[in-house]
This record gives C-alpha cells, sequence and structure tokens, in this order.
C-alpha cells in the first residue's frame, strides 16, 4: 500500500527541511512516482536523511553473536572485541582505543527479556513502537514460543551468508512457489493475530507483507571496527608511527575472513533507478539512519535518481543490466543511458567476453 505524498517524509530526521528541498510528483503509469529537487544541490551535498519504518538484525548474525542495538543497529561490542571476535585472536589490543565511539556504559537491557539497546532513549523508542507487543519476558530463549518457532522457520529457508534485499526477493519468490510461505503465514498468525489487523493474516495480505519488504528492503553494514579504521586514517601522526599503524591495520584485516553485516527493511523516499544516479543512500552514522547525498550537482525541477545496481554491474552492457533488473525488480530501465545504447547487440557482459575470446582464438589461429 503506497503512502500519501504528505507522509513521505514523515520518517526524515527534518520533515519539513526535506519536504522544502524535494517533492514526490507522479511521472506516468509505467514509471509511478518519483523524487524531484525543489532547489539545486551541489556534488556531495546530503538531500536529507530518513529513518526506517522499521528495522532488524539479519537472524543469523544475531545467532553468530554479533551484538547491535535492538532498535537502531549501532554496533554495541568495541571495535577491541570486534576484531578479536572476527580475527579469532582472543588476546588483541588495539592501538588508539580512545577512538572507538561504542559507549558501553550507555547499554541499557529491556528489564523483561534482556534485549540490548545502545541507550535508553532506543530502548524506550523500541518498546513504544513494537517491543511492548514482541517483547518475549522470560521465554526469549524457549524455543517453543510462536515467535521463536517463527524465526527458526525462517532461518530453515533462508540461509547465510545473508545479503542485500535482491536475494531476499529471490528466496521469497522461491517460497511462494514450494509452499514455505504458508508455513511462516501461519506462525505469524499464532505469534501475531489481532482482529483489527486481520487483513494483514490473509494469504493476500501476508503477501503483500512480504513483497513489501522485498521491494524496499536495505542492507546495511554497521561495524565499530570500521569507524575505528576510519578515525585512525584521520590522525595525523609521523610518517613511521603512521606506517606502523597502516601495517597494523592491514595485518588485522588479513585475519578477518568474513564481513559482518547486519539488515534493514524500510520504506524510503530514495527515488527510482537510474543506471546513472546522481544521488546515493549510505549509513556514515553507523546506525539505521539513511542519508542520501548528491552525486552530482542537481537542478532544481530534476529527478533525483540512485541505482539499484552496484558499481561494477553499473558499468556492464545494457543488456546484462536489464536482466539483473527485470530478473530482481521487475522492471525494464529507460534511463539516459539505457536508451543511447538502445541499438546495442542483445548479449550479456559474459556473451561479449565470449565472443572477444574467440575472436582472439581465432586471430591467433590465423597468424600461425
Amino acid at each position: 500500500m503506497a503512502a500519501p505524498v504528505d507522509d513521505m517524509f514523515s520518517r526524515c530526521v527534518d520533515p519539513p527541511k526535506a519536504s522544502n528541498c524535494v517533492e514526490v510528483r507522479f511521472i506516468d503509469n509505467v514509471k509511478g512516482k518519483g523524487l524531484f529537487a525543489k532547489k539545486a544541490f551541489k556534488k556531495g551535498d546530503t538531500i536529507f536523511i530518513e529513518r526506517p519504518l522499521v528495522s532488524a538484525q539479519f537472524l543469523w548474525n544475531a545467532l553468530y553473536k554479533y551484538r547491535a542495538c535492538e532498535y537502531c543497529l549501532r554496533a554495541l561490542e568495541t571495535a577491541e572485541e570486534n576484531s578479536r571476535r572476527l580475527s579469532g585472536r582472543a588476546a588483541l589490543s588495539l592501538p588508539h582505543p580512545e577512538l572507538c565511539k561504542v559507549r558501553p556504559d550507555r547499554h541499557q537491557p529491556c528489564p523483561h527479556c534482556q534485549v540490548m539497546y545502545c541507550s535508553a532513549e532506543c530502548r524506550q523508542a523500541a518498546w513504544e513502537q513494537y517491543h511492548k507487543l514482541l517483547c518475549l519476558g522470560p521465554s526469549h530463549h524457549d524455543p517453543d514460543h510462536p515467535l521463536n518457532k517463527l524465526q527458526d522457520a525462517w532461518r530453515s529457508v533462508h540461509y547465510p551468508p545473508e545479503t542485500s534485499s535482491i536475494m531476499i526477493m529471490a528466496r521469497m519468490v522461491a517460497s511462494i512457489k514450494q509452499g514455505q510461505l504458508g508455513l511462516l503465514r501461519n506462525l505469524f498468525t499464532t505469534a501475531l493475530y489481532e482482529e483489527s489487523l486481520s487483513q494483514w493474516f490473509t494469504p493476500d495480505g501476508f503477501r503483500s507483507l512480504f513483497s513489501l519488504v522485498g521491494t524496499n528492503g536495505q542492507g546495511i553494514g554497521t561495524s565499530s571496527l570500521s569507524q575505528w579504521v576510519h578515525a585512525c586514517d584521520a590522525l595525523e601522526l609521523p610518517s613511521q608511527q603512521r606506517e606502523q599503524l597502516d601495517a597494523f591495520i592491514d595485518q588485522l584485516y588479513k585475519d578477518i575472513d568474513k564481513e559482518v553485516r547486519i539488515y534493514e527493511c524500510f520504506l524510503c523516499c530514495a527515488g527510482n533507478h537510474s543506471c546513472v544516479p546522481n544521488a546515493e543512500a549510505s549509513f556514515p552514522d553507523n546506525n539505521f539512519l539513511l542519508h542520501l547525498a548528491a552525486l552530482s550537482d542537481i537542478s532544481p525541477g530534476e529527478e533525483i535518481c540512485i541505482s539499484y545496481l552496484d558499481v561494477c554491474q553499473r558499468d556492464r552492457s545494457r543488456h546484462s543490466r536489464h536482466k539483473i533488473l527485470r530478473e530482481n525488480y521487475l522492471f525494464v530501465c529507460s534511463c539516459q543511458k539505457c536508451m543511447s545504447q538502445m541499438d546495442d547487440a542483445d548479449l550479456t557482459s559474459e556473451d561479449e567476453e565470449e565472443v572477444e575470446g574467440e575472436g582472439e582464438t581465432e586471430d591467433e589461429m590465423t597468424d600461425v
């Protein structure tokens, strides 16, 4: 269900400022709505900052004991604890520990179920928004509790490594095809059913919720260690100390053989897709706040677009880009770059490489 235009910016940190800077307009029946600038933005400007509607840590990530705030997803383990866990070096000590921004003295548990928050403010916000209903109290570790059974069922059909919404969408579709959605809906209903919300517990209503997460989910990474590394990079040190610190960090990353991620699902106003985006969504605060920033100068009246593809995917052929977008986001891109490449051969990037390879082989044989 689409939100009214007036509510589009209600999740922004400063809704009046956001609504004065950008607006949502109807484009056409194919693209639907789009985000447009109402003022000029320079490259690097923050267009707006947005809170998610809801957020949650990856279930497997939580099972692997990565500690994050149950509300804003901010890391709860210090940079040193993070590096020790990931590297397997229990006695590791980081230089410049004062650069770590994690403050364990501010952490607050739920008094009923003991899940942790980074602050009393986050604990209260979670309680008021959803935790009052979802708090398991003393049943937090009870495997037979309906919510715990629901989480176990989800993990059984959604294996790690957990990634962004692309694979989540793929597995959601597979779950529907293979009948897994019915099991999840039944467990969901057992855990949370309420008569006034009954439309969301029907098969069609539950599919709508599933689709909402799939098309609007955003994967983010939060790490106290990465924050510490960035802070170290900003230190002004004598050349020898700089070399020693850089060598220490390089070795630390070699010892860490896996990346930690947290999943956030939200409804965002970040705009339509373009293969040549003029804006980018990021999470520089190491929590769930999305920052939409300009990648280039944006003029008033210009549509603000992000890219659903990563940098490498955007460099692939038009046919390859369309294949990815069609399979994962169910649309065909008509951005400026795609329109300018309309006459290109319908080859994926892999096909192009094979053709080039065959040509090189033929040339070599001819030379012989």
